[in-house]
Protein backbone atom coordinates (compact mmCIF):
# COMPACT_ATOMS: atom_id res chain seq x y z
CA UNK A 1 0.00 0.00 0.00
CA UNK A 2 1.45 3.25 -0.64
CA UNK A 3 2.18 5.60 1.75
CA UNK A 4 2.96 9.50 1.91
CA UNK A 5 6.46 10.13 3.14
CA UNK A 6 6.32 12.56 5.90
CA UNK A 7 8.12 15.50 3.94
CA UNK A 8 5.58 14.92 1.38
CA UNK A 9 2.78 14.66 3.69
CA UNK A 10 3.51 18.42 5.72
CA UNK A 11 4.15 19.53 1.56
CA UNK A 12 0.80 18.47 0.62
CA UNK A 13 -1.05 19.75 3.67
CA UNK A 14 0.65 22.98 3.21
CA UNK A 15 -0.58 23.25 -0.43
CA UNK A 16 -4.01 22.17 0.50
CA UNK A 17 -4.52 25.05 3.24
CA UNK A 18 -2.92 27.52 0.78
CA UNK A 19 -5.61 26.69 -1.68
CA UNK A 20 -8.72 26.62 0.21
CA UNK A 21 -7.76 29.16 3.42
CA UNK A 22 -5.11 31.29 2.16
CA UNK A 23 -6.71 35.11 1.59
CA UNK A 24 -10.41 33.85 2.59
CA UNK A 25 -12.39 36.74 4.19
CA UNK A 26 -14.57 35.24 7.05
CA UNK A 27 -18.06 35.65 7.67
CA UNK A 28 -17.44 36.08 11.10
CA UNK A 29 -15.13 39.28 10.16
CA UNK A 30 -17.63 40.46 7.26
CA UNK A 31 -21.42 39.80 7.24
CA UNK A 32 -21.90 40.26 3.64
CA UNK A 33 -18.44 38.18 2.65
CA UNK A 34 -19.05 34.35 1.59
CA UNK A 35 -15.83 32.22 2.26
CA UNK A 36 -14.14 30.47 -0.94
CA UNK A 37 -14.41 26.69 -0.84
CA UNK A 38 -17.53 26.20 1.84
CA UNK A 39 -18.47 22.97 2.05
CA UNK A 40 -22.35 22.66 0.31
CA UNK A 41 -24.80 21.11 2.57
CA UNK A 42 -27.00 18.52 1.10
CA UNK A 43 -30.56 17.71 2.56
CA UNK A 44 -31.96 14.87 2.35
CA UNK A 45 -34.41 15.65 -0.50
CA UNK A 46 -31.73 16.51 -2.24
CA UNK A 47 -29.98 13.23 -2.24
CA UNK A 48 -32.93 11.13 -2.72
CA UNK A 49 -33.78 13.39 -6.09
CA UNK A 50 -30.24 13.53 -7.27
CA UNK A 51 -30.22 9.44 -6.47
CA UNK A 52 -33.47 8.75 -8.50
CA UNK A 53 -31.72 10.68 -11.91
CA UNK A 54 -28.79 8.29 -11.08
CA UNK A 55 -26.23 10.20 -13.41
CA UNK A 56 -22.41 9.12 -12.67
CA UNK A 57 -21.28 12.30 -14.56
CA UNK A 58 -22.78 14.78 -12.62
CA UNK A 59 -22.04 12.70 -9.28
CA UNK A 60 -18.52 12.62 -10.17
CA UNK A 61 -18.37 16.29 -10.61
CA UNK A 62 -20.09 17.34 -7.59
CA UNK A 63 -18.15 14.67 -5.39
CA UNK A 64 -14.77 15.62 -7.22
CA UNK A 65 -15.29 19.28 -6.35
CA UNK A 66 -17.03 18.58 -2.79
CA UNK A 67 -14.61 15.63 -1.12
CA UNK A 68 -11.44 17.42 -1.24
CA UNK A 69 -12.88 20.57 0.71
CA UNK A 70 -14.57 18.82 2.96
CA UNK A 71 -11.24 16.53 3.89
CA UNK A 72 -9.52 19.47 3.77
CA UNK A 73 -11.58 21.46 6.62
CA UNK A 74 -10.69 18.99 8.81
CA UNK A 75 -7.67 18.55 7.87
CA UNK A 76 -6.89 22.39 8.78
CA UNK A 77 -8.72 21.46 12.10
CA UNK A 78 -5.58 18.99 13.15
CA UNK A 79 -3.09 21.29 13.50
CA UNK A 80 -5.07 22.99 16.42
CA UNK A 81 -4.86 20.26 18.51
CA UNK A 82 -2.96 19.97 20.86
CA UNK A 83 1.03 18.79 20.14
CA UNK A 84 0.72 15.86 22.56
CA UNK A 85 -1.94 14.31 20.84
CA UNK A 86 -0.58 14.93 17.41
CA UNK A 87 2.45 13.23 18.43
CA UNK A 88 0.65 9.92 19.26
CA UNK A 89 1.10 7.13 16.99
CA UNK A 90 -2.62 6.60 15.96
CA UNK A 91 -3.19 10.10 15.34
CA UNK A 92 -0.24 10.39 12.91
CA UNK A 93 -1.90 6.97 11.18
CA UNK A 94 -5.33 9.10 10.89
CA UNK A 95 -3.52 11.77 9.07
CA UNK A 96 -1.65 9.91 6.60
CA UNK A 97 -5.19 8.38 5.71
CA UNK A 98 -6.70 11.76 5.15
CA UNK A 99 -3.56 12.93 3.61
CA UNK A 100 -3.51 10.10 1.13
CA UNK A 101 -7.34 10.39 0.59
CA UNK A 102 -7.16 14.02 -0.58
CA UNK A 103 -4.11 12.75 -2.79
CA UNK A 104 -6.21 10.28 -4.26
CA UNK A 105 -9.21 12.29 -5.03
CA UNK A 106 -7.28 15.24 -6.37
CA UNK A 107 -5.90 13.21 -9.24
CA UNK A 108 -9.33 12.95 -10.69
CA UNK A 109 -9.64 17.24 -10.68
CA UNK A 110 -8.72 17.91 -14.53
CA UNK A 111 -10.08 14.62 -15.58
CA UNK A 112 -13.07 14.11 -18.05
CA UNK A 113 -15.98 13.28 -16.92
CA UNK A 114 -17.28 11.80 -20.19
CA UNK A 115 -14.59 9.12 -20.07
CA UNK A 116 -16.26 5.99 -18.66
CA UNK A 117 -12.57 4.65 -17.81
CA UNK A 118 -12.51 7.58 -15.68
CA UNK A 119 -15.92 6.96 -13.98
CA UNK A 120 -14.66 3.51 -13.38
CA UNK A 121 -11.35 4.37 -11.77
CA UNK A 122 -13.29 6.96 -9.74
CA UNK A 123 -15.61 4.33 -8.24
CA UNK A 124 -12.78 2.22 -7.40
CA UNK A 125 -11.09 4.88 -5.92
CA UNK A 126 -13.92 5.83 -3.89
CA UNK A 127 -14.19 1.88 -2.43
CA UNK A 128 -10.39 2.27 -1.39
CA UNK A 129 -10.43 5.58 0.79
CA UNK A 130 -13.85 3.87 2.29
CA UNK A 131 -11.84 0.43 2.66
CA UNK A 132 -8.91 3.23 4.40
CA UNK A 133 -11.32 5.14 6.38
CA UNK A 134 -13.28 2.25 7.97
CA UNK A 135 -11.52 2.06 11.27
CA UNK A 136 -10.79 5.80 11.61
CA UNK A 137 -13.60 6.01 15.19
CA UNK A 138 -11.10 3.42 16.77
CA UNK A 139 -7.53 4.02 15.62
CA UNK A 140 -8.38 8.14 16.74
CA UNK A 141 -10.13 7.07 20.14
CA UNK A 142 -6.90 5.07 20.73
CA UNK A 143 -4.88 7.97 20.03
CA UNK A 144 -6.74 9.90 22.85
CA UNK A 145 -6.02 7.00 25.27
CA UNK A 146 -2.44 6.78 24.40
CA UNK A 147 -2.04 10.45 24.79
CA UNK A 148 -3.89 9.98 27.85
CA UNK A 149 -1.85 6.86 29.34
CA UNK A 150 1.46 9.22 28.64
CA UNK A 151 0.46 12.70 29.78
CA UNK A 152 -2.51 12.87 31.70
CA UNK A 153 -5.44 15.12 30.52
CA UNK A 154 -6.53 18.13 32.38
CA UNK A 155 -9.88 19.94 31.91
CA UNK A 156 -8.85 22.64 29.23
CA UNK A 157 -7.43 19.60 27.13
CA UNK A 158 -10.49 17.02 27.31
CA UNK A 159 -12.87 19.94 26.42
CA UNK A 160 -10.79 20.72 23.01
CA UNK A 161 -10.24 17.15 22.63
CA UNK A 162 -14.24 16.72 22.75
CA UNK A 163 -14.65 19.49 20.47
CA UNK A 164 -12.47 18.57 17.88
CA UNK A 165 -13.55 15.05 17.93
CA UNK A 166 -17.61 15.84 17.49
CA UNK A 167 -16.37 17.83 14.10
CA UNK A 168 -14.23 15.41 12.96
CA UNK A 169 -16.34 12.51 13.71
CA UNK A 170 -19.61 14.47 11.58
CA UNK A 171 -16.83 15.32 8.94
CA UNK A 172 -16.34 11.90 8.73
CA UNK A 173 -20.14 10.58 8.82
CA UNK A 174 -20.80 13.15 5.95
CA UNK A 175 -17.95 12.13 3.71
CA UNK A 176 -19.15 8.79 4.47
CA UNK A 177 -22.68 9.33 3.52
CA UNK A 178 -21.85 10.89 0.00
CA UNK A 179 -19.48 8.27 -1.17
CA UNK A 180 -21.31 5.33 0.28
CA UNK A 181 -24.45 7.20 -1.93
CA UNK A 182 -22.37 7.29 -4.65
CA UNK A 183 -20.68 3.63 -4.45
CA UNK A 184 -24.33 2.10 -3.80
CA UNK A 185 -25.60 3.45 -7.26
CA UNK A 186 -22.54 3.29 -9.60
CA UNK A 187 -20.45 0.75 -7.67
CA UNK A 188 -20.82 -2.95 -6.33
CA UNK A 189 -22.02 -2.45 -3.50
CA UNK A 190 -25.31 -4.93 -2.98
CA UNK A 191 -28.20 -2.33 -1.92
CA UNK A 192 -32.29 -3.37 -0.74
CA UNK A 193 -34.30 -3.26 -3.82
CA UNK A 194 -36.86 -0.30 -2.80
CA UNK A 195 -33.76 1.78 -1.38
CA UNK A 196 -32.18 4.68 -3.99
CA UNK A 197 -28.47 4.55 -2.95
CA UNK A 198 -28.22 3.75 1.07
CA UNK A 199 -31.85 6.34 1.34
CA UNK A 200 -35.28 4.80 2.21
CA UNK A 201 -37.76 6.91 0.43
CA UNK A 202 -40.84 4.57 2.59
CA UNK A 203 -38.52 3.84 5.61
CA UNK A 204 -40.35 1.46 7.82
CA UNK A 205 -39.20 2.98 11.46
CA UNK A 206 -40.97 -0.35 13.27
CA UNK A 207 -38.43 -2.68 10.91
CA UNK A 208 -35.48 -0.43 12.18
CA UNK A 209 -36.40 -0.71 15.73
CA UNK A 210 -37.18 -4.10 15.49
CA UNK A 211 -33.30 -5.11 13.69
CA UNK A 212 -32.11 -2.30 16.08
CA UNK A 213 -33.16 -4.59 18.97
CA UNK A 214 -32.57 -8.04 17.68
CA UNK A 215 -28.94 -6.98 17.65
CA UNK A 216 -28.12 -5.70 20.76
CA UNK A 217 -30.26 -8.53 22.23
CA UNK A 218 -27.72 -11.18 21.05
CA UNK A 219 -25.23 -9.75 21.98
CA UNK A 220 -26.67 -8.96 25.82
CA UNK A 221 -27.38 -12.87 25.93
CA UNK A 222 -24.26 -13.46 24.44
CA UNK A 223 -22.42 -11.74 27.85
CA UNK A 224 -25.32 -11.69 30.36
CA UNK A 225 -27.39 -14.91 29.29
CA UNK A 226 -30.75 -12.65 29.55
CA UNK A 227 -32.28 -9.94 28.04
CA UNK A 228 -35.40 -8.20 28.40
CA UNK A 229 -38.30 -8.41 25.97
CA UNK A 230 -39.86 -5.23 24.27
CA UNK A 231 -43.10 -3.33 23.75
CA UNK A 232 -43.50 -1.23 20.79
CA UNK A 233 -46.17 1.24 20.65
CA UNK A 234 -46.89 3.76 17.68
CA UNK A 235 -49.17 7.04 18.43
CA UNK A 236 -51.44 6.15 15.55
CA UNK A 237 -52.23 3.08 16.44
CA UNK A 238 -50.74 2.02 13.38
CA UNK A 239 -48.34 -1.22 12.71
CA UNK A 240 -46.49 1.11 9.68
CA UNK A 241 -44.68 4.05 10.56
CA UNK A 242 -42.92 5.70 7.56
CA UNK A 243 -40.77 8.56 6.44
CA UNK A 244 -37.97 9.38 4.11
CA UNK A 245 -34.39 8.50 5.85
CA UNK A 246 -31.55 6.26 6.33
CA UNK A 247 -32.67 3.12 7.74
CA UNK A 248 -28.50 2.17 8.58
CA UNK A 249 -28.48 5.53 10.36
CA UNK A 250 -31.57 4.82 12.62
CA UNK A 251 -30.41 1.13 13.46
CA UNK A 252 -27.23 2.22 14.38
CA UNK A 253 -28.62 4.88 16.70
CA UNK A 254 -31.25 2.69 18.45
CA UNK A 255 -28.70 -0.39 18.25
CA UNK A 256 -26.43 1.56 20.39
CA UNK A 257 -29.15 2.95 23.26
CA UNK A 258 -30.45 -0.37 23.36
CA UNK A 259 -27.28 -2.24 24.71
CA UNK A 260 -27.06 0.34 27.23
CA UNK A 261 -30.69 -0.14 27.98
CA UNK A 262 -30.59 -3.93 28.21
CA UNK A 263 -27.31 -3.47 30.23
CA UNK A 264 -28.28 -1.32 32.66
CA UNK A 265 -31.62 -3.65 33.15
CA UNK A 266 -30.42 -6.83 33.59
CA UNK A 267 -27.89 -5.19 36.21
CA UNK A 268 -30.49 -3.22 38.35
CA UNK A 269 -32.88 -6.88 38.25
CA UNK A 270 -29.98 -9.49 38.61
CA UNK A 271 -31.89 -11.14 41.80
CA UNK A 272 -35.05 -11.01 39.93
CA UNK A 273 -36.40 -14.13 38.02
CA UNK A 274 -38.17 -12.02 35.06
CA UNK A 275 -36.96 -8.46 33.93
CA UNK A 276 -39.44 -5.89 33.22
CA UNK A 277 -39.92 -4.99 29.39
CA UNK A 278 -38.43 -1.69 27.54
CA UNK A 279 -40.56 -0.41 25.81
CA UNK A 280 -40.80 1.94 22.39
CA UNK A 281 -43.49 5.12 21.44
CA UNK A 282 -43.05 6.25 17.72
CA UNK A 283 -45.18 9.30 17.24
CA UNK A 284 -44.83 11.03 13.63
CA UNK A 285 -45.79 14.72 13.73
CA UNK A 286 -46.04 17.53 11.40
CA UNK A 287 -42.04 18.05 11.72
CA UNK A 288 -40.83 15.65 13.87
CA UNK A 289 -40.53 11.84 14.08
CA UNK A 290 -39.49 11.01 17.65
CA UNK A 291 -38.75 7.63 18.61
CA UNK A 292 -38.53 7.40 22.92
CA UNK A 293 -37.28 4.31 24.91
CA UNK A 294 -37.74 3.73 28.24
CA UNK A 295 -36.29 1.44 30.34
CA UNK A 296 -36.35 0.27 34.30
CA UNK A 297 -32.69 -0.12 34.24
CA UNK A 298 -32.10 1.99 37.56
CA UNK A 299 -31.25 5.24 36.00
CA UNK A 300 -28.20 7.31 36.81
CA UNK A 301 -27.80 10.71 38.78
CA UNK A 302 -28.55 14.09 37.38
CA UNK A 303 -25.17 15.40 37.66
CA UNK A 304 -23.96 12.82 35.26
CA UNK A 305 -26.51 12.67 32.78
CA UNK A 306 -24.23 15.95 30.81
CA UNK A 307 -20.97 13.29 30.79
CA UNK A 308 -22.90 10.45 29.20
CA UNK A 309 -22.09 12.21 25.81
CA UNK A 310 -18.67 12.86 26.59
CA UNK A 311 -16.09 10.75 25.16
CA UNK A 312 -14.26 7.93 27.04
CA UNK A 313 -16.67 8.32 29.78
CA UNK A 314 -19.30 5.10 30.56
CA UNK A 315 -20.84 4.14 33.46
CA UNK A 316 -18.97 0.47 32.58
CA UNK A 317 -15.75 -0.94 33.75
CA UNK A 318 -13.67 -0.26 30.60
CA UNK A 319 -12.24 -3.25 28.91
CA UNK A 320 -8.80 -4.57 29.88
CA UNK A 321 -6.51 -2.68 27.04
CA UNK A 322 -3.48 -5.38 26.11
CA UNK A 323 -1.72 -2.54 24.02
CA UNK A 324 -2.03 -4.94 21.03
CA UNK A 325 -4.76 -4.49 19.09
CA UNK A 326 -7.34 -0.96 18.87
CA UNK A 327 -8.41 -0.26 22.06
CA UNK A 328 -12.31 -0.29 20.47
CA UNK A 329 -11.77 -3.42 18.20
CA UNK A 330 -15.28 -4.74 19.34
CA UNK A 331 -16.58 -1.29 18.53
CA UNK A 332 -19.59 -1.50 16.27
CA UNK A 333 -19.37 0.76 13.56
CA UNK A 334 -21.87 1.69 11.43
CA UNK A 335 -20.14 0.19 8.55
CA UNK A 336 -20.14 -2.92 9.85
CA UNK A 337 -23.13 -3.06 12.01
CA UNK A 338 -25.09 -5.12 9.10
CA UNK A 339 -22.35 -7.83 8.92
CA UNK A 340 -20.25 -7.97 12.42
CA UNK A 341 -23.15 -8.13 15.60
CA UNK A 342 -22.34 -11.21 16.83
CA UNK A 343 -20.80 -12.10 20.20
CA UNK A 344 -17.12 -9.95 19.20
CA UNK A 345 -19.01 -6.99 19.64
CA UNK A 346 -18.50 -5.08 22.99
CA UNK A 347 -21.69 -4.60 25.53
CA UNK A 348 -20.15 -1.71 26.79
CA UNK A 349 -17.04 0.07 28.30
CA UNK A 350 -15.76 2.52 26.34
CA UNK A 351 -18.28 4.94 26.30
CA UNK A 352 -18.36 5.95 22.03
CA UNK A 353 -21.61 4.99 21.41
CA UNK A 354 -23.87 7.58 22.78
CA UNK A 355 -21.42 10.44 21.38
CA UNK A 356 -21.57 9.19 18.16
CA UNK A 357 -25.28 7.91 18.24
CA UNK A 358 -26.16 11.94 18.80
CA UNK A 359 -23.92 12.96 15.92
CA UNK A 360 -25.52 10.41 13.41
CA UNK A 361 -28.91 12.31 14.90
CA UNK A 362 -27.70 15.16 14.29
CA UNK A 363 -26.07 14.90 10.86
CA UNK A 364 -29.76 15.77 9.15
CA UNK A 365 -30.94 18.09 11.74
CA UNK A 366 -32.26 15.55 14.74
CA UNK A 367 -30.97 14.99 18.01
CA UNK A 368 -30.53 12.60 20.83
CA UNK A 369 -31.89 13.42 24.33
CA UNK A 370 -31.56 11.84 27.35
CA UNK A 371 -33.56 12.09 30.83
CA UNK A 372 -33.29 9.60 33.29
CA UNK A 373 -34.35 8.92 36.99
CA UNK A 374 -31.45 7.79 40.09
CA UNK A 375 -33.66 4.68 41.23
CA UNK A 376 -35.89 4.01 38.17
CA UNK A 377 -35.06 4.17 34.97
CA UNK A 378 -33.60 6.16 31.50
CA UNK A 379 -35.89 7.50 28.83
CA UNK A 380 -34.14 8.23 25.67
CA UNK A 381 -35.74 10.72 22.85
CA UNK A 382 -34.42 10.62 19.31
CA UNK A 383 -35.85 13.24 17.49
CA UNK A 384 -35.79 12.95 13.32
CA UNK A 385 -36.87 15.50 11.03
CA UNK A 386 -40.38 14.31 8.96
CA UNK A 387 -39.74 16.41 5.98
CA UNK A 388 -36.88 15.46 4.11
CA UNK A 389 -36.14 18.82 2.49
CA UNK A 390 -35.49 20.49 5.92
CA UNK A 391 -33.15 17.18 6.66
CA UNK A 392 -30.02 19.21 6.05
CA UNK A 393 -26.85 18.54 6.94
CA UNK A 394 -25.06 19.91 9.18
CA UNK A 395 -21.29 20.24 8.63
CA UNK A 396 -18.25 21.73 10.63
CA UNK A 397 -16.95 24.59 8.91
CA UNK A 398 -13.18 25.49 9.97
CA UNK A 399 -13.09 29.77 10.08
CA UNK A 400 -11.74 31.91 12.60
CA UNK A 401 -14.18 31.17 15.15
CA UNK A 402 -12.98 27.68 15.03
CA UNK A 403 -9.50 28.75 16.30
CA UNK A 404 -10.41 30.76 18.67
CA UNK A 405 -12.50 27.56 20.53
CA UNK A 406 -8.97 25.99 20.75
CA UNK A 407 -7.46 28.93 22.13
CA UNK A 408 -10.40 30.02 24.86
CA UNK A 409 -9.27 29.14 28.54
CA UNK A 410 -11.96 27.26 30.52
CA UNK A 411 -14.52 29.83 32.15
CA UNK A 412 -14.39 30.56 35.83
CA UNK A 413 -17.43 30.04 37.46
CA UNK A 414 -19.28 33.24 38.67
CA UNK A 415 -21.64 31.09 41.02
CA UNK A 416 -21.24 29.08 44.36
CA UNK A 417 -21.35 26.09 42.97
CA UNK A 418 -20.10 25.07 39.76
CA UNK A 419 -23.00 23.21 37.92
CA UNK A 420 -23.64 22.79 34.33
CA UNK A 421 -26.75 25.34 34.15
CA UNK A 422 -24.49 27.86 35.73
CA UNK A 423 -21.67 28.04 33.30
CA UNK A 424 -22.82 29.67 30.67
CA UNK A 425 -25.78 31.28 28.58
CA UNK A 426 -25.50 29.21 25.73
CA UNK A 427 -25.32 26.09 28.12
CA UNK A 428 -29.13 27.17 29.71
CA UNK A 429 -30.61 28.17 25.92
CA UNK A 430 -29.49 24.80 24.36
CA UNK A 431 -30.48 23.04 27.74
CA UNK A 432 -34.50 23.94 27.00
CA UNK A 433 -36.36 21.12 25.51
CA UNK A 434 -39.37 21.04 23.93
CA UNK A 435 -42.54 19.07 25.23
CA UNK A 436 -42.90 15.39 24.52
CA UNK A 437 -45.22 14.29 22.18
CA UNK A 438 -48.67 13.09 24.10
CA UNK A 439 -49.75 9.72 22.56
CA UNK A 440 -53.15 9.38 22.21
CA UNK A 441 -54.22 6.09 20.09
CA UNK A 442 -51.92 3.75 20.76
CA UNK A 443 -51.44 -0.09 19.41
CA UNK A 444 -48.57 -2.25 21.24
CA UNK A 445 -46.70 -4.60 19.14
CA UNK A 446 -44.80 -7.41 21.69
CA UNK A 447 -40.89 -8.24 20.93
CA UNK A 448 -40.55 -12.24 22.19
Amino acid sequence: MFILHKNSAVMLRAGVFRKIFGGVRWMSHVGSSKPMYRPSPMSLSELLHFGQKKCERKSFQFLNDEIPIRLAHIMREFEDLPKELLTMKSVKLVRSWYDLSFKEVQAFQDKDPDDKKVLTDFSKTIQDILNRHSYVVETMAQGVIEMEDTYGMDDKISERIQYFLDRFYMNRISIRMLLTQHAALFGNISNHPRRIGHIDPNCDVIECVSNAFKAARHICEHYHMQAPDLDIVTAEGSKIVDFVYVPSHIEHILFEVFKNAMRAVVEFHRDKMELPKLKIIVAKGQQDLTIKLCDQGGGVPYKVQDKLFQYMYSTAPRPQYTGHDSPLVGYMDIDRFAHDNGPASLMAGYGYGLPLSRLYARYFQGDLVVSSMEGYGTDVYLYLKVNSSEANECLPIYNTTTSRMYEAEKVVSDWSSSTTWNQSIRTYCTAVKSKQPMITDKSIISIQ
